[in-house]
């Protein structure tokens, strides 16, 4: 869900930046029918190629495991690399220059990272080792790796 919010933030950010830039009305949403499926497709390929042996590895969950994305497992990398070729596309089928459309959407992709990650805390998963730092936060046992239940 943290996800899904980043990307409404993320979009929203993008089109008052676009418009204040004076592009249209429409624009971003359009690019990012093209950019928002390809960056999930390339977040997931991301995690599994990073990630193999846990699907294809010895004892691995397999290909239907490696396509369940529901249950966890994106790359911001991957979703960066093929969400700019999907916004090239978008933005190509419009005939708006990528560049400063790049630059109006840096900011909200920071933003969508930065919301996105807070479900990373709320399903427990992707946190640092321990600390007594005062922004340390406590994580379940049952989700801590072998050696700091």
């Amino acid at each position: 869900m943290f996800i899904l919010l980043g990307i409404f933030v993320a979009v929203y950010i993008t089109d008052k930046r676009w418009k204040a830039r004076g592009g249209g009305e429409g624009q971003i949403a359009d690019v990012a029918l093209w950019a928002v499926p390809a960056g999930i497709v390339g977040a997931r390929v991301y995690h599994v190629m990073t990630d193999w042996t846990t699907y294809f590895g010895a004892d691995g969950a397999g290909f239907v495991a490696a396509l369940k994305i529901w249950q966890g497992g994106l790359g911001i990398w991957g979703a960066v690399a093929l969400g700019a070729l999907g916004a090239w596309i978008g933005t190509r089928r419009l005939g708006v220059p990528l560049p400063p459309l790049a630059d109006a959407i840096a900011p909200g992709i920071a933003l969508a990272q930065a919301v996105g990650r807070r479900g990373s805390w709320f399903n427990q998963e992707l946190f640092g080792g321990p600390t007594d730092l005062p922004w340390g936060l406590q994580i379940d046992p049952v989700h801590r790796p072998a050696g700091f239940e």
